[in-house]
C-alpha cells in the first residue's frame, strides 16, 4: 500500500510509482458541507504544483482544488462530475478527483503525513 501524503489546503495525494491520486480530503468535505458541483482539469492537461487544477461548489461556498504536485493528467474521474454528491459519501477513496503523471517527485517532500495533516486541520478548525 502506498502512502497517502497530505497538503495544508486539503487535498490528498497516493503515489503508485509514478502516477498519483489526487482528491479532497474529509475535512474539506465538513468544512464545504454539501457538494454540488465539481469541475476538474482536462486529460492530457499540465498542472504545476498549487496550481488550481479545478472546482467544487457546495451550498455553503465554492472552492478551488489544487494540485500539490506537477504533471500531467492522465485520467479524471467522471463520476463526481457526475453526482457531486459522491465527494461527501467517500472523499478519500472512490471520490478521488484526478490522476496525475508526476514530474518531480522530490515535490512530495513538502507534503504532510496523515499524523501532521491531522493535527493540522485541529489547529485550523479550533
Amino acid at each position: 500500500m502506498s502512502e497517502v501524503k497530505y497538503s495544508k489546503e486539503h487535498e490528498w495525494i497516493k503515489l503508485d510509482g509514478d502516477v498519483a491520486t489526487i482528491g479532497i480530503t474529509k475535512h474539506a468535505t465538513e468544512m464545504l458541507g454539501d457538494i454540488v458541483f465539481a469541475e476538474l482539469p482536462e486529460k492530457g492537461s499540465s498542472v504545476d504544483k498549487d496550481g488550481t487544477a479545478g472546482v467544487v461548489e457546495s451550498t455553503k461556498a465554492a472552492s478551488d482544488v489544487y494540485t500539490p504536485v506537477s504533471g500531467e493528467v492522465v485520467d479524471i474521474n467522471q463520476e463526481i462530475v457526475d453526482d457531486p454528491s459522491k465527494i461527501n459519501q467517500d472523499p478519500e477513496n472512490t471520490a478521488w478527483f484526478f490522476k496525475l503523471k508526476i514530474k518531480d517527485k522530490s515535490e512530495l517532500n513538502s507534503l504532510m503525513s496523515k499524523e501532521d495533516y491531522d493535527k493540522f486541520a485541529k489547529e485550523g478548525s479550533a
